[in-house]
């Protein structure tokens, strides 16, 4: 008969023989090829963010990231097909914020948990909204448009990157605060429907960053921030909020997401890895060229900021009687 002390002793051994495959594995990783799922379109905010960070992932893991757009549904497509990987460390999603503070409350059967089939491994940039129209738009401020709206409910329309994404909430959310009235059409991603801004498909969007070469070119007009503060980009561009919309806040957070199971260890490491490669010049510029700026922080400070942006958001939704899909 085993005394208490050769019982935990026992206890002991058993257990380091169970966590010794995984602190193995942890101490091997990676020895293969990383797949990097982004769930937007190319061309959008968390693809590029994505692939600003892709290479440089890759040289300090020293194996290829390989990147791989799986679209739709708001981001749950590329979300769900990581939810469903093997937690060995060599998936890897790159969501857009409203992935995980939006659609979750717009869904109301998701093919998986959020809060448990996906870990947070780290944040890149809160990406604000940009209020864009072209510059042949008769709407030279954002009262030209509230006004033309109020008199003609239903003749404008906006394009956003899927139903349940940050611009989408962002346009209802300024819609009801305004009292105006338009037309919602969705895309697979923010670049498409830029692109149908550009090509006068679209009468304003919503753009969560990528629209800023066309406003220095001209070819945009734009008409106002939707943050909380004025953007150093444009620093004479006044805020929604400034402009009688109180309180209007559109900004989320693209973050990096491994499936559960993944080895702390593992997320750790890419924690690490991940914050120093935003602050390098090079990835911090294509963040500032969104209109953003780098916001390294831990896996515990992404999970707070999320719980915070999905009681926003929820109240939001409530409020407003908003629907997806």
């Amino acid at each position: 008969m085993l005394t208490p002390t050769r019982r935990q002793a026992l206890a002991a051994c058993l257990s380091g023989m169970m966590l010794a495959p995984m602190s193995s594995q942890a101490q091997d990783w990676p020895s293969k090829p990383i797949r990097m799922v982004i769930n937007f379109a190319p061309g959008s905010s968390p693809d590029v963010l994505g692939r600003a960070v892709a290479t440089p992932l890759s040289q300090a893991l020293g194996v290829p990231v390989v990147v791989e757009n799986r679209t739709g549904a708001g981001g749950i497509v590329g979300a769900d097909a990581v939810a469903k990987s093997p937690g060995d460390g060599y998936t890897l999603l790159m969501a857009a914020g409203s992935t995980m503070v939006v659609v979750p409350t717009l869904t109301a059967k998701m093919p998986y948990d959020p809060g448990k089939d996906l870990l947070p491994v780290a944040a890149t940039a809160r990406l604000e909204l940009f209020l864009v129209v072209r510059s042949n738009s008769p709407f030279q401020s954002f009262a030209d448009l509230q006004k033309f709206a109020r008199a003609n409910p239903g003749k404008l329309s906006y394009g956003s990157p899927g139903n349940g994404s940050t611009p989408h909430i962002g346009a209802e959310m300024l819609k009801s605060m305004a009292g105006i009235f338009a037309v919602h059409i969705p895309y697979r991603g923010s670049a498409p429907a830029l692109q149908d801004l550009l090509a006068g498909n679209l009468d304003f969007f919503l753009d969560p960053g990528i629209a800023a070469p066309h406003i220095r070119s001209g070819a945009l007009r734009l008409l106002a921030v939707g943050s909380t503060k004025r953007s150093f980009l444009y620093p004479d561009t006044p805020t929604l909020a400034e402009l009688g919309l109180k309180g209007y806040d559109g900004g989320s957070t693209h973050s990096f997401y491994v499936p559960a199971g993944t080895p702390a260890a593992v997320i750790d490491r890419l924690n690490r890895e991940i914050n120093r490669i935003l602050v390098t010049p090079a990835v911090t510029q294509v963040i500032r060229n969104l209109g953003a700026e780098p916001t390294p922080m831990t896996p515990a400070q992404l999970t707070a900021l999320n719980a915070a942006d999905t009681r926003r958001y929820a109240a939001i939704i409530k409020e407003k009687g908003i629907r997806g899909d």
